[in-house]
């Protein structure tokens, strides 16, 4: 299936490991008569019981269709819609027998392949769900089962799952897509946002103090006029970056104590000393202190309004996530791994506790929508590696707002995304630049960890003079004696790009679902082709093979390369059966002309995704 930004991207697993399959176990009729007939009435109580409207839940969670959508829009004023393919919640029209579960068909979310485990959302929906039912009767969440209600998904442009939209005020024709996090949290905060005021008022210095101090991130707007086009564009960011308290102002006495003279939005941040907590010298409050635990490099950032340009709400909200990062981040997810040893002649660092590490980190890395990421690989339970973030650090200042910096510890969170650089723990200390449009990935040829060596290296790689380090996997001795071919990095082109040869490769990812299905008609076809001397039907894992001209965003990925002259490729995206498959080859890389696709979903369909030439489409998990 379809991923909907470029840069969802480091570890395989993030954006996709989604939610095991469950189909619903909806009951067929029972009731017979003494001749063993079916009691037409009972009959007639099932099929009223399809179309009705009535809203059913499943965990908290409204289980919509095509015959309960309107009145759904009609009872709750924010209704956030989760259109996903997941046969177990609600295949049955609103019966409620589903199993409220998703298939591993995850697109177009925020998390990036090389972030570790994705959360498995079904069950972070639903405890969002109940928390905002138990908070509001007028905010609800609700799930469209894409597989069975093709209308709805038609209606509102679905093609990558789960796509989650919000629906305002019984709006039906103009939805808001959900640009948040895709966990309990960060639904609850989204949704919270828009249900209530995205700001405080802030009326003297007093209170304003108050509320900068009691914060480790504020966002102020100080405006002349609270209704107008910037102070509007204000409102509309504080929607979109829910992490962070929104303050707002017009009073004179605050523009004064704050230096302002004209509109601006100040980012207040708590910046810790060496050895001490964080003071709160720039609202003028002597002695206050915080712990030691945000490590920021500036105290308050200002954004002042251009008067002739005004205030772009999409702007500020980029601005706004780039600077509320600290320079240099850590990276951490929910999962932490067991250590690993280390050499016993390396000086190891105590380490805290599980309960004292930082939050996690990764939603707030891979949200913030900065292009490129440069990593410095490290174990902190090793001194000498621990003292490499000086030097990085002090590189990352040139480079804010166009790479991030990251620190990936590999004896702890990091552990979970070595696999998608290639990299085992031994590996450490080490670096690498990530480009997150295309997964490119750039490495040292020898690593240096002086500030200007890292400084010079990220230079080097954005002005295109260092080419993307390729992951490539050993060919196993048998890769070409078996009917499917197994490919690597390293054989590819001669393979793929044979001038005598049709060839026909599928990338996939081994964890990936649609994958399996597909697997024994992809056996069955290199059976059926072994011996044909100009066809080659092969697969690459693209998880550990990269390419430097293809990049594979969805598995599987099937592509076609015709014998010839030329560097041609033809991307088969039909339906994946045996018959299918040897028609598209013996007709030279296209299928026959077809009458145009019935709209109905057929039932043994994984559901419609982006449409193919031949009007047919199947799913493929996504990065």
């Amino acid at each position: 299936m379809r991923g909907s930004g470029a840069r969802l991207l480091w570890l395989l697993v993030l954006s996709l490991a989604w939610l095991g399959p469950a189909w619903g176990d909806s009951e067929g009729l029972e009731g017979k008569d003494d001749d063993g007939e079916v009691v037409a009435e009972e009959e007639e109580d099932e099929d009223d019981d399809v179309v009705s409207d009535e809203l059913v839940e499943e965990d908290s969670v409204l289980v919509l269709h095509e015959h309960n959508f309107d009145r759904a829009l009609s009872e709750f004023s924010l209704l956030l819609v989760e259109f996903c393919k997941c046969p177990g919640c609600g295949q049955g029209l609103g019966t409620g027998r589903g199993t409220g579960q998703s298939r591993e068909c995850r697109a177009g979310g925020r998390d990036a392949p090389w972030c570790g485990h994705c959360q498995r959302l079904a069950p972070e929906f639903a405890q969002a769900a109940a928390r905002l039912r138990n908070g509001s009767e007028a905010v609800r969440l609700g799930k469209v089962d894409a597989t069975a209600q093709t209308a709805l998904s038609n209606e509102f442009g679905i093609h990558a799952y789960p796509t989650l939209k919000l629906f305002r005020d019984g709006n039906r024709t103009h939805p808001l897509t959900y640009s948040g996090r895709m966990d309990a949290e960060g639904i609850v905060r989204w949704m919270q946002r828009r249900a209530g005021p995205s700001t405080t008022l802030l009326q003297d210095t007093d209170t304003a103090a108050a509320f900068i101090n009691a914060q480790d991130i504020v966002v102020v707007g100080f405006f002349k006029d609270l209704q107008g086009e910037a102070a509007q564009a204000f409102y509309e960011a504080a929607g979109e970056v829910v992490d962070v308290a929104f303050g707002v102002t017009k009073a004179d006495e605050l523009f004064e104590a704050y230096g302002l003279s004209v509109d601006t939005v100040c980012l207040f941040k708590k910046v810790s000393r060496a050895g001490e907590g964080v003071r709160g010298s720039m609202v003028g409050i002597p002695g206050a202190h915080w712990p030691a635990s945000w490590q920021f490099d500036e105290e308050r950032t200002d954004f002042p309004v251009d008067p002739a340009q005004g205030l772009n709400a999409a702007e500020l909200t980029r601005l706004l996530r780039v600077h509320s990062l600290e320079l240099v981040m850590e990276f951490s997810n929910e999962v932490r791994p067991p250590s690993h040893p280390v050499p016993s002649t390396s000086r190891r660092v105590p380490q805290p506790s599980r309960s004292s590490c930082s939050p996690q980190t990764s939603s707030r890395i891979f949200g913030a929508n900065i292009p490129h990421h440069m990593l410095l690989f490290l174990n902190k339970t090793v001194e000498e590696q621990l003292a490499l973030r000086d030097d990085f650090r002090k590189a990352a200042s040139n480079f804010r707002g166009k790479v991030l910096f990251v620190v990936v510890d590999v004896d702890g969170y990091g552990a979970t995304v070595l696999s998608f650089f290639g990299l085992t723990p031994a590996d450490a200390p080490t670096l690498r630049f990530i480009k997150m449009e295309n997964n490119r990935k750039y490495q040292m040829a020898e690593d240096a960890f002086s500030a200007t060596a890292v400084r010079d290296f990220v230079q080097a790689v954005l002005d295109g003079k260092i080419k993307p380090h390729l992951l490539s996997q050993t060919p196993p001795e048998d890769w070409d004696t078996r009917p499917v071919k197994v490919l690597v990095g390293k054989t590819f082109e001669q393979v793929a790009f044979d001038e005598t040869k049709n060839v026909f490769v599928k990338f996939y990812a081994p964890w990936c679902s649609h994958c399996k299905e597909m697997a024994p008609a992809w056996e069955e076809l290199g059976e059926r082709y072994k011996d044909h001397e100009d066809i080659v039907i092969a697969e690459m894992d693209a998880t550990a093979n990269e390419l430097e001209n293809l990049t594979i965003r969805g598995y599987p990925t099937l592509h076609y390369f015709p014998a010839g002259p030329g560097r041609k490729m033809i991307e088969y995206r039909s339906t994946r059966d045996v018959e299918t498959f040897s028609k598209f080859l013996e007709n030279g890389g296209t299928l026959p002309e077809e009458p145009p696709a019935v709209t109905k979903t057929p039932e043994n369909s994984t559901g419609t995704e982006d449409l193919s030439p031949s009007g047919t489409a199947e799913a493929r998990d996504e990065l």
